[in-house]
């Protein structure tokens, strides 16, 4: 057993009956034990100094200081702007107000109070959904489009508070697909035009209704600001129809006919986001009128400057987006309407770090540590022959054993053969990369 000796600032501990009266005596004798005592195992309790750089902290910049300092932006340039209508908050002291006394007239309603004790008291969502849309519900809108950077992406800095509701629902054979804001739908569900309904005599003073008599000019674009194949600044819109009157949209000019979201593979969710602009007037979009459905860069399209070049005329009003992802029913429509190459888009992930090989690497299995250093094509290529061996051309691969391992294996094969034999059996490992 080693001999551990501690040596301390200021020790005067006696050793062999050696009295040490100082430190450099101590030292000495220490180094000398030391040197001359290979089995004794060295322990010094030392404090390292260290240099400070720079300033101190509490005085130098944090990370984040820095950063914001590096990239300084003019608060006035990124100032949000409201492009849309006012939001008008009614008065907190009368909604309750309206809600006290609500609650008071169905407190003293016998047949709502029998109702509620039969369990047989029904709530209208229809006038839960209007009081929503009335108070809370476009800013909430709001937020969710904020969530999903729906602003940033078209309109840049600037926003809106959706005050207009709309109603967007796919139908296929006897099944509707509401569109609300961000919910999925598949290509497969959205390859017509939807049915969408607003109210187009809304009232932006706060009530509900406007004036019966008075013709308002409505315009509906829905696009995609994920998937421009060229321009990531650019959007496809996918639907676009203007001059809808008092929000019939059947009578609106279809200046873009619809086509149906065709987001590549590999390429995740898309943003698919209906605005609803409110017009001052009848007006000429023929500058961006499309004859031809499926002829993309005709569709090439960008909200930020169709707004600037006619925010005197368009305010935005409404607002929904869903969000869609690949699925097969693509494949034929690339081939067949877009006649283009069905795109596939893969993430080439960096090669792993793998250390120098060894001439005898220690304890480690020889067959996977050898495969480290093979290309992983050459292998999968070898148990795919393996495979095929295995199976007859007409009648196909073996039945599978019922009870894998219960078969017994050679005694005369190696002990790695052995495991691998197994896992092949079970399916377990590289046999799955085929």
């Amino acid at each position: 057993m080693r001999n551990v000796i501690n040596v301390k600032r200021g020790d005067s501990k006696t050793y062999k009956n050696g009295s040490y009266q100082n430190m450099a005596h101590l030292i000495q004798r220490t180094c000398e034990y030391l040197f001359l005592k290979p089995n004794v195992l060295q322990k010094l309790d030392l404090r390292c100094g260290h240099r400070l750089r720079g300033r101190a902290p509490g005085i130098a910049k944090t990370l984040s200081e820095r950063l914001q300092a590096e990239n300084a932006i003019d608060p006035e340039l990124t100032k949000p702007v409201n492009i849309g209508f006012p939001a008008l908050k009614p008065s907190r002291s009368s909604q309750l107000f309206e809600r006290l006394a609500q609650l008071k007239a169905q407190r003293n309603n016998p047949a709502l109070e029998r109702q509620s004790r039969e369990r047989k008291l029904t709530v209208d969502l229809n006038q839960v959904r209007e009081d929503w849309m009335k108070t809370s519900g476009p800013f909430h809108i709001k937020r969710v489009a904020e969530h999903y950077g729906v602003f940033n992406d078209l309109y840049g800095s600037a926003y809106f508070v959706p005050r207009v509701e709309l109603k967007i629902h796919y139908k296929m054979d006897d099944v509707v697909h509401p569109v609300r804001f961000g919910n999925i739908l598949k290509p497969s569900e959205t390859q017509f035009a939807p049915s969408v309904e607003f109210d187009g005599r809304f009232n932006f003073s706060g009530e509900s209704k406007g004036h019966e008599a008075e013709q308002t000019w409505w315009c509906l674009l829905m696009t995609n600001p994920d998937g421009h194949f060229e321009d990531s600044e650019k959007e496809y819109c996918h639907w676009f129809v203007a001059n809808i009157p008092n929000g019939d949209v059947s009578k609106g000019d279809l200046v873009m006919p619809y086509l149906q979201p065709f987001p590549p593979k590999g390429t995740g969710y898309h943003r698919h986001i209906f605005v609803l602009y409110k017009q001052d007037g009848r007006m000429d979009f023929s500058q961006y009128q499309q004859t031809e459905t499926y002829s993309l860069p005709g569709r090439s399209f960008r909200t930020l400057d169709f707004y600037r070049q006619h925010q005197d005329s368009i305010t935005p009003a409404g607002l929904a987006l869903f969000q869609c992802d690949w699925d097969a029913s693509l494949q034929a429509f690339y081939h067949e309407k877009l006649q283009l190459q069905h795109p596939v888009f893969e993430y080439d992930f960096p090669a792993p770090y793998i250390r120098d090989q060894e001439w005898f690497p220690q304890r480690k299995p020889f067959n996977l540590y050898m495969d480290k250093y093979r290309n992983p094509a050459q292998i999968r290529k070898e148990y795919l022959v393996r495979k095929l061996a295995k199976t007859h051309p007409f009648e196909g691969p073996a039945r599978p054993l019922r009870f894998p391992n219960a078969h017994p294996v050679d005694k005369d094969v190696p002990s790695w053969l052995r495991t691998e034999i197994k896992k092949d059996r079970l399916g377990w490992g590289r046999i799955n990369d085929i």
